[in-house]
């Protein structure tokens, strides 16, 4: 037995992905048809059979022909007689037309058809039946909305010797053409063929999730804490009988049911060696397979429940191996590998990449790894593919860009995708005994610990598909499959509790009981983390909370600024440089919803810089690509991925910019100043020649004011007529009374507020335009109309553009977040010395108002009526000496490279900062980072 042969020839290079014709049959002449010669011919390298259309045998009770003039493909077509639908008995009864084909040789062949509505266009699907020789009738969809009136079939297996094709016709349907293809695998690269695994399954049995070393551990948590329950659950399912009536001449659609039960009996069996159950797991998934088919619908990710079926019958042939006879094996074999060959990323597995997209899901990961790790002993090819894959591209990729722990591909894809990687690390960890993957994969659910919200909900990033649930509000966003896999991995406590705030995972207890210890008890305290997470280089980004209460009644606010690293595409956004606030609900940050992929609305809004919170230069005449139409003004919008470390450093195509400083402090865990900066030129295409942003997060530590954020941003354009427009999107009507600008939310009853006042450029050197509602959702000319209950949908954009024609323009703002009823702080400013001074409550902050760092002496002055904390950002690395006037002796502090900021504390006075070391006095380290 060999999983991977066929018939057909291999592809050799990679080839589009196009129906080729191999036969044509188009239905045309006179009733009866006859038989004609069959002719071959070479179309551009192809053996194309070409049979006349008088090979078809057309039942005349049944079927007329239609003969027709608008329709370019054809002018002759085939219809029932008939307008009802097919009784029970018409369906299995004799066909409609039959033809005589003979194939060039024997192997798998697509069946494509050509067919519309005879009346008014409904878009309802239809489906045809088909039947080659003798085998089961299988029902394909011949007509429906997705692909109208062209439509794959699916892939059958011809002889090569005379056949007989049988078409049973759906009424209100008129068929013109059927046409053959042969398929062809994927191509193995040559690097896979005489590849060797590092690692490989072992002798014994069995492998899936546990070997024989790690099979008694799980058995002996079992009964254990909170084991139990679940154990007992499994338990009750497994000896319960499970009925699965089916007739062998009777396909059936995926049934998730049949699938767990088979599942959950597998599992009793190879925790109890109970055969009885065992039997039935086997005897269940054999027959279950026996009569599954997929069809042709290719809606819905239907991948994802082919892979399921795959999974599944891999687990039952591991885990109940020794009950297999050598007739047993061989069915599942096959019916694994012929599912094998319907999934998106192909037979061998090279269609689709590992890395993005839906080959980045199950598909791989766990459905394939699975199977191949199952059938090691009969065929060692199938897991010299997915190892490859895994252990040579994935493994390296992931080691790079998990250095920050953050997924490229935001919160929900992000730990959707996840979640199947870690099926992946589980698999290959518990066959093996070694970890494959890098340690640092263990840190990334850091992530959504950090992006959690008060309301329940995230931070938004990337394309957010769990905002479309019901209601105008989110709810409790929650992935406990990646939870649970990421901390049982991790043995990480806080995780842990993670998973048990968003309920667990009830429907899966199998999988709970292979990798839940419940000697770790999950740690719900997150105050032992620290408030502010740099998330590195990789995905350069920063979020700073003021606390960890993630209640309703919170007083926390959540801020988030991202710049810099490189761009993923697929899910990702075109969103460098964006800000959001969260106080009471979010007070400003992203307005674009993610409704479904690829119409206008997400390629034109949704995914690109101008639904965020962000800088936009518009040149109306930026080339624009990936099915793009409308200039946004934003970074540029990629949908290409890199498929290595080296290819993303390397092309220039994916640097999204470089953090610049990134610090926080003075205490580790709960610091008083949370500091960021970015440059984001190579983001922008060359309309940008320079632009940073610089932001600042002051935890004031007051329940009336508890935060104030600085942002500052220095851009230059390439060319001046190029309008700028400082931008901030927000929920709810915004304030414009006075110069600055009101921003409010309401959680729980409870209003919060965020006062925004812009100090660069002033009231008289700029302008403000706000776009609300349904003119908010534009892209500067192209409106949408977006069908949402969510307030993204009704939302506002606040665009600021300097009034002068200048190429380089800066911009210093001020956020005061605010309870409600509560007036903003006085704000002292001033500029000098080429740099921003600001002082209000007890802080006292100087920044560099150019991009470049800090690198000769200024001064710096706090009033004298407190303590003031002072905070110098923008600093050249190295010694810097700062001396009060007051004649006290200076102190040295060591500005940090990466860093480049200094925080001291003082009653007040006028300071001089000097570049250098002063001799005989205090020098001053910065704090450690936890």
């Amino acid at each position: 037995m060999n999983v991977i042969q066929h018939n057909n020839k291999r592809k050799t290079g990679k080839t589009p992905r196009k129906i080729r014709l191999v036969l044509t049959i188009l239905f045309w002449g006179l009733l009866p048809f006859g038989t004609s010669a069959q002719s071959y011919y070479n179309n551009n390298g192809e053996i194309v059979l070409k049979i006349n259309a008088s090979e078809g045998q057309i039942n005349k009770a049944t079927t007329k022909i239609v003969r027709t003039a608008g329709d370019a493909r054809s002018k002759t077509w085939l219809a029932r007689k008939s307008a009802g639908p097919r009784s029970a008995a018409d369906s299995v009864g004799k066909p409609d037309v039959i033809f005589k084909v003979k194939l060039p040789h024997a192997g798998l062949y697509y069946l494509r058809t050509y067919a519309i509505e005879t009346g008014q266009p409904t878009g309802k699907t239809s489906h045809i039946g088909i039947q080659i020789d003798h085998q089961r009738v299988t029902r394909r969809i011949v007509f429906d909305s997705y692909h109208g009136a062209a439509q794959v079939a699916g892939k059958f297996h011809f002889t090569g010797q005379h056949q007989e094709l049988k078409l049973w016709l759906p009424s209100g349907i008129q068929l013109a053409v059927v046409e053959f293809k042969e398929f062809i695998p994927p191509a193995v690269p040559e690097a896979v063929r005489n590849y060797t695994p590092g690692i490989t399954p072992p002798a014994s049995r069995p492998r899936l999730w546990v070997n024989h070393e790690s099979l008694p551990v799980v058995r002996g948590r079992l009964t254990l804490g909170e084991n139990k329950p679940e154990w007992e659950k499994v338990k009750a399912a497994a000896l319960a009988p499970f009925r699965f009536d089916f007739q062998p001449d009777h396909e059936i659609f995926h049934r998730e049911d049949v699938e767990k039960a088979a599942e959950t009996k597998a599992f009793y069996y190879l925790m109890t060696g109970d055969k009885k159950v065992g039997s039935e797991a086997v005897t269940l998934m054999r027959n279950y397979l026996s009569v599954l088919e997929f069809g042709n619908i290719t809606y819905g990710d239907i991948t994802r429940e082919v892979g399921r079926a795959i999974y599944t019958a891999a687990l039952v042939y591991d885990w109940c191996y020794d009950l297999l006879d050598a007739t047993s094996k061989k069915e599942l074999f096959d019916q694994m590998h012929k599912l094998a060959i319907e999934m998106e990323i192909g037979w061998p597995p090279f269609d689709e990449s590992l890395l993005n997209g839906h080959g980045n899901e199950a598909q791989l990961s766990r459905d394939l790894l699975a199977m191949s790790i199952a059938v090691y002993d009969e065929d060692p090819e199938p897991y010299r593919y997915t190892s490859y894959r895994i252990l040579e591209q994935l493994v390296p990729m992931r080691k790079f860009e998990y250095q920050s722990p953050r997924h490229n591909q935001g919160v929900d894809y992000g730990a959707y995708r996840f979640g199947w990687e870690m099926h992946g690390v589980w698999l290959l960890y518990r066959m093996s005994g070694r970890t494959s993957f890098d340690d640092n994969i263990k840190n990334l659910p850091d992530y959504w610990l950090y992006m959690r919200l008060p309301d329940g909900y995230m931070l938004r990033d990337g394309d957010m598909f769990s905002i479309k649930n019901k209601g105008t509000q989110p709810g409790y966003w929650k992935h406990p499959q990646t939870m649970l896999l990421s901390y049982a991995y991790s043995n990480n406590p806080l995780i842990k509790g993670e998973f048990e705030r968003q309920g667990g995972l009830p429907d899966n207890p199998v999988l709970y009981l292979l990798v839940n210890d419940p000697a770790l008890k999950a740690d719900h305290d997150l105050t032992k983390l620290p408030q502010t997470k740099d998330f590195g280089k990789v995905l350069g980004s920063m979020v700073a909370r003021t606390g960890w209460d993630n209640t309703p009644s919170s007083n926390d606010v959540i801020a988030e600024i991202k710049g810099g690293g490189y761009n993923f595409g697929n899910h990702q956004h075109a969103d460098a440089g964006a800000m959001q606030i969260f106080y009471k609900g979010i007070q400003m940050g992203d307005i674009g919803l993610y409704l479904s992929y690829g119409p206008p609305y997400d390629m034109e809004f949704n995914k690109r810089s101008i639904s965020h919170s962000t800088m936009l230069v518009l040149d109306p005449d930026e080339q624009l690509l990936f099915r793009t139409k409308k200039h946004d003004g934003g970074s540029r919008f990629s949908q290409r991925f890199p498929l290595s470390p080296r290819e993303t450093m390397s092309d220039p195509w994916y640097n999204y910019g470089s953090v610049v400083s990134s610090h926080f402090g003075p205490d580790a865990v709960k610091p008083a100043y949370s500091y960021f900066k970015a440059d984001l030129t190579a983001a922008y295409t060359g309309k940008v020649s320079h632009f940073t942003r610089e932001f600042c997060f002051l935890d004031l530590n007051r329940k009336d004011v508890p935060a104030v954020i600085i942002l500052s941003d220095d851009i230059a354009s390439s060319n001046a007529d190029f309008t700028k427009y400082w931008q901030i999107n927000t929920i709810n009507t915004p304030d414009t009374t006075g110069s600055a600008i009101g921003l409010h939310n309401q959680l729980n009853g409870v209003t919060g507020k965020t006062h925004v006042r812009m100090l660069v450029p002033a009231p008289a050197d700029r302008t403000l335009e706000i776009k609300s509602g349904k003119e908010a959702n534009s892209t500067f000319g192209q409106q949408f109309d977006v069908k949402s209950d969510k307030p993204e949908a009704s939302g506002h954009r606040i665009m600021v553009s300097p009034k002068g024609k200048n190429k380089q323009d800066r911009f210093l703002t001020v956020f005061q977040i605010l309870s409600d009823n509560t007036q903003p702080l006085p704000v002292q400013f001033s500029e000098s010395d080429g740099r921003y001074l600001l002082t209000f409550a007890d802080r006292v902050v100087s920044m560099n108002a150019s991009s470049d760092f800090a690198a000769s002496a200024f001064k710096v002055s706090a009033p004298n009526d407190t303590t003031y904390q002072l905070i110098l950002t923008g600093l050249q690395p190295g010694f810097w000496s700062v001396k009060a006037k007051n004649g006290a002796a200076p102190t040295n502090y060591d500005v940090k490279p990466g860093e480049n900021t200094l925080y001291f504390t003082s009653a007040g006075g006028h300071f001089e900062v000097t570049p250098g070391r002063t001799r005989e006095t205090q020098d001053v380290q910065p704090p450690a980072r936890p």
